[in-house]
């Protein structure tokens, strides 16, 4: 839950056309407060998802059970929302309309699909976009503090190389911000001093940088490289910033391996996430699979929805025996 929900959905109902953000403010409270996602299709019903499952929604902001009873999405609706997210420049946005998604300030990220168009048999960019989906972003402060504990060196006073792992949607974005913000302020009572880091944010979802200023608490010792793909930006922030600790989110291409292995022999902390469920599912991947048998990560969170966002199944160390079971964090 954040501290502030009333400031952090205006970040997005702003990005919205009057029809559906005079729907939105509608909203009850019940509702609002635990809001996951808006779902925008031309021609079908608005859609939310809170921590409690999808609902569609009326005229009026009230959840419906059927979707005859709920607003339906007009092409003006979509096009107004596509230019408001764009700021009336498509062209300026093509790389993320290439993507499929693009962040907006408050580090919350619009999926988009429409029509694909091709250059070279590659994806170029998206056109007559007829679905969006906001995905509401939250900070946690204080939501890894019960993982802490577990991922922390004792002997050589340094995080261990950890990877977060959990299915889409299930709290890993949360959990590796708070962790970032913990270790760059330091925690007193683990003896831990604060450390410097670097934090690749690709998609402009952790720090949700605006105009180079992040607009999450971070922190005093984080350095943000935003927008820069993530192998990248691991050996940009190793040369230029001397950090400690680096921090990536969404690991997994070959390029993404390559440079958490850099950045292990030069001995800085790597802290990542993965989609994933289990184990056998990281052993499937085939980047992914020699880090896991080559014990690189000393650490593995593993999270679900099972108790809702950031339920915590537990923590393995590199040899997979478990160090921590069954504690839901944030």
């Amino acid at each position: 839950m954040p501290l502030d929900t009333a400031v952090n959905l205006h970040s997005v109902f702003v990005y919205l056309p009057p029809p559906l953000r005079e729907i939105m403010e509608q909203l009850p409270r019940s509702l609002a407060g635990n809001l996951e996602e808006i779902r925008i299709r031309h021609g079908r019903p608005l859609a939310i998802k809170t921590d409690q499952g999808d609902c569609f929604i009326d005229q009026r902001g009230q959840a419906v059970d059927m979707p005859s009873g709920a607003y339906h999405v007009t092409a003006e609706d979509v096009w107004k929302t596509v230019q408001l997210i764009s700021q009336s420049s498509l062209y300026a946005f093509e790389e993320e309309f290439r993507q499929g998604f693009l962040t907006i300030p408050g580090g919350h990220r619009v999926g988009l699909a429409g029509k694909a168009v091709l250059e070279a048999g590659a994806l170029k960019t998206l056109r007559d976009i007829g679905s969006l989906c906001f995905r509401i972003a939250r900070a946690v402060p204080g939501a890894a503090r019960h993982i802490l504990p577990y991922l922390i060196d004792r002997q050589e006073g340094r995080p261990y190389h950890t990877l977060i792992v959990s299915p889409p949607r299930a709290g890993k974005t949360t959990i590796l911000r708070d962790l970032v913000r913990l270790l760059s302020c330091g925690v007193p009572e683990l003896r831990l001093p604060g450390c410097s880091l670097g934090l690749v944010d690709e998609r402009g979802e952790i720090a949700a940088s605006y105009g180079g200023m992040p607009q999450h608490d971070l922190g005093p010792r984080v350095d943000v490289l935003d927008h820069c793909p993530k192998a990248v930006g691991m050996l940009m922030l190793l040369r230029s910033m001397s950090p400690q600790v680096i921090a990536t989110d969404e690991i997994g291409r070959r390029q993404d391996v390559d440079a958490v292995w850099e950045m292990v022999y030069t001995g800085v902390s790597v802290l990542a996430t993965v989609h994933a469920s289990r184990f056998e599912e990281l052993e499937q991947r085939p980047y992914l699979r020699d880090l896991v048998a080559e014990r690189v990560f000393q650490r593995y969170v593993f999270l679900s929805r099972r108790k809702g966002p950031g339920t915590l199944e537990g923590i393995w160390d590199g040899q997979k025996l478990e160090v921590r079971t069954s504690r839901r964090v944030g």
